[in-house]
């Protein structure tokens, strides 16, 4: 999906629990290099993560202004960035992977597809590390359009553009087995792992010999996101729900849950959320307590043990120490 520029740009509310939310409104485009418009996933669910093909392509003009990728291994600029989401949710990008603007993703105009970058807020301090797996901005001097969670996570959904850092990491992999590898990314940033360790870490932390194993190893305790401050790094973007408890399990399966903790702030807890919506499914739970709401924030469910088991350590390794292997029927004793 190319992204070609916009003409303006309008902010409309939707009333997110954390922070006002915003949608860009674009004018209809076409892709340069299909002479198309970008193809729509045909699925239902979640589109797949990752995919498509390691690209770095041509040199290229659009509205004039010519653009040359290449491998930039030294690649560091500060600029504007904006962000981009509904009126290309999952569309496909200009590497053939499919775009969901509630993922760490991003497009460069010159950079290889797909890889990492580190971007920086300028105008508060938020970091964190994306994909960047599409083309675009091209809007005067732009260097980097967002997407909507990458928006959201460094602060500047609300306000369309920031001023940015961005420093060029490396090739990301082609299949990251639903952003696991993106999330040990940004586990290791908050750790405060230097820039240039940041893919080697990831890669220990992901077990990328063969299969997805974790390196269980001497991972040593954080603070969670929820307590830290003013930098949290957030890992993705979802709209606050209120979703039910889970129900009991039927003909003999068994599904499994990662307990992370129940807080008196809703703030917190859905920060926590966010941490981990995009690689595990969450369970996001308001109970009445004797002095208030309490909000209960768990991962699940998963169905396969060796997941669960997977979720647990990413948990503890983000800081969670506390979290806990249940099964859905001890879920259900809980809420009770």
């Amino acid at each position: 999906m190319l992204r070609l520029a916009r003409n303006g740009l309008v902010l409309v509310a939707v009333g997110l629990a954390a922070a006002g939310c915003a949608s860009h409104k674009q004018t209809a485009r076409q892709d340069p290099f299909a002479g198309k418009g970008s193809p729509i996933y045909p699925g239902n669910g979640p589109v797949p993560w990752g995919g498509g093909k390691y690209y770095v392509g041509k040199p290229y003009q659009v509205a004039g202004q010519w653009f040359e990728p290449k491998e930039q291994p030294g690649y560091d600029k500060k600029g504007v960035a904006s962000w981009y989401g509904e009126d290309f949710n999952r569309r496909k990008t200009s590497n053939g992977e499919w775009f969901d603007m509630n993922r760490l993703t991003a497009a460069s105009a010159t950079l290889p597809l797909p890889s990492y970058v580190k971007v920086t807020n300028l105008e508060n301090g938020r970091e964190i590390v994306v994909r960047v797996n599409d083309r675009g901005p091209f809007v005067n001097t732009r260097i980097m359009d967002m997407s909507k969670a990458g928006a959201d996570a460094l602060g500047y959904l609300d306000k369309g553009t920031t001023t940015v850092r961005v420093q060029y990491l490396g090739p990301a992999p082609i299949d990251d087995n639903g952003g696991k590898h993106l999330l040990a990314m940004n586990t290791e940033l908050g750790r405060g792992t230097p820039t240039r360790n940041l893919i080697a870490a990831a890669d220990r932390r992901r077990g990328r010999s063969g299969s997805d194993n974790v390196m269980v190893a001497q991972a040593k305790p954080v603070t969670p996101v929820a307590a830290q401050a003013p930098k949290p790094v957030m890992v993705a973007y979802q709209p606050p729900v209120q979703e039910a408890a889970p129900a009991p399990a039927s003909g003999g399966e068994v599904s499994y849950f990662i307990q992370l903790g129940s807080f008196a702030d809703g703030g917190n807890a859905a920060r926590t959320r966010d941490q981990f919506s995009a690689t595990w499914p969450v369970q996001f739970i308001e109970l009445s307590g004797a002095a208030g709401p309490i909000y209960r924030v768990r991962l699940g469910p998963i169905n396969d043990s060796s997941d669960a088991q997977t979720a647990l350590v990413d948990a503890q390794s983000a800081g969670f120490t506390d979290a806990r292997l249940i099964k859905t029927e001890a879920v259900q004793a809980s809420l009770q």
